[in-house]
């Protein structure tokens, strides 16, 4: 993008022809704007033009105005495209989709700096600067023959490719802020993002681009306004498998380890400790060590290995609840008020079979 923004500042004081190339969505209108702003005719007119969005037989009427009468529908005089931006900028976008005879008329604007009204024979000429965009590949399409060799050439004399977003991901992180920012300045109340859900959105491959990423930031402003966004609360596509994953699971371990304080600090059925309890050298603490079932679990005079007290309490949770269920996988992860999944997964982690 420091490559762009320098090719930006060597052309924009040259009224040069710029071909713009990119993905949909890269940002094109966006160069070009940049262009015309930090040219000598940024007080003048920026005249955009979607060549792809305008009927063939529209086009020419568009760009050169027509007469009163000159076709049917056509009941006033009316300015075109270049008669608007004249002495500024006209942007000339998806220009590979513009048909072979429009090309010839345009070719001609380009060489010789003049053009008629539709139904008028008066020559006018123009003072205009020529920025187009495509995101075809122009080569392919003069081979084809469905694109003009000589017009290729003529706007193919200083060439800027902006990059598509999974080629800066980089970026990710400032271009969402400029566009929550925008957001803002809407009276929208913009979310927060977790670590996790910039790293997920930073892994995307964003086929939409720049525009995919702003229409992005406007929903989760209303899914989820003024709140933080974690990786499990973007739309499907946008959650990294791994990510997903990791934050899940430290999630689960979080609520596990909750769960089980809980059982640590509750009254025991029965005398003494009914799971291994390990002290802070990692030694077994005899169950004299604590108190009866009538009172709470105390703390052993030597300490606790908690993090092993708790997977050795795990675990025997889960041999109990097999047990108890005859080794059906899916009934002791309804004891244990687990998925199935989940319990599957935990067996594996600590070695058990069914």
């Amino acid at each position: 993008m420091r490559v762009v923004d320098k090719l930006i500042e060597q052309v924009a004081d040259f009224d040069t022809l710029v071909l713009i190339r990119g993905e949909s969505g890269s940002g094109k209108e966006v160069v070009a704007r940049k262009i015309h702003q930090q040219s000598g005719r940024r007080d003048k007119p920026f005249i955009p033009v979607n060549c792809g969005a305008i009927p063939a037989d529209l086009l020419e009427s568009e760009l050169f105005g027509h007469e009163k009468g000159a076709f049917t529908g056509a009941i006033s005089n009316r300015k075109g495209r270049f008669e608007m931006a004249e002495g500024g900028t006209l942007f000339l976008d998806e220009i590979g989709d513009m048909s072979l005879p429009m090309q010839v008329k345009l070719l001609r604007v380009l060489q010789e700096r003049c053009y008629e009204r539709v139904g008028s024979n008066e020559t006018r000429r123009c003072d205009v600067r020529i920025l187009a965009a495509t995101h075809r590949n122009l080569e392919d399409m003069v081979e084809e023959g469905s694109f003009r060799q000589d017009l290729f050439f003529r706007l193919d004399v200083f060439p800027i490719e902006v990059p598509a977003l999974r080629e800066h991901a980089e970026d990710v992180p400032l271009l969402m802020g400029r566009f929550i920012a925008k957001l803002h300045n809407r009276g929208m109340k913009p979310p927060r993002f977790s670590k996790n859900a910039m790293r997920s959105l930073q892994m995307y491959s964003w086929p939409g681009n720049v525009r995919e990423l702003e229409n992005l930031m406007e929903r989760m402003a209303i899914t989820h306004s003024g709140r933080t966004v974690a990786c499990r609360d973007l739309p499907r596509r946008y959650q990294a498998l791994g990510v997903v994953e990791e934050e899940e699971a430290a999630e689960l371990e979080r609520e596990d380890q909750d769960a089980l304080l809980e059982a640590l600090t509750s009254s025991r059925a029965g005398k003494g400790a009914i799971y291994p309890i390990h002290s802070g050298d990692g030694a077994a603490v005899e169950d004299d060590d604590f108190q009866s079932s009538s009172a709470p679990i105390q703390m052993p005079e030597a300490g606790i290995n908690l993090k092993q007290h708790l997977q050795d309490m795990e675990q025997w949770f889960i041999e109990e609840a097999l047990r108890r269920e005859g080794g059906v996988v899916t009934r002791a992860a309804q004891l244990l008020g687990l998925q199935r999944t989940t319990l599957a997964e935990k067996m594996k982690k600590l070695g058990l079979s069914a």
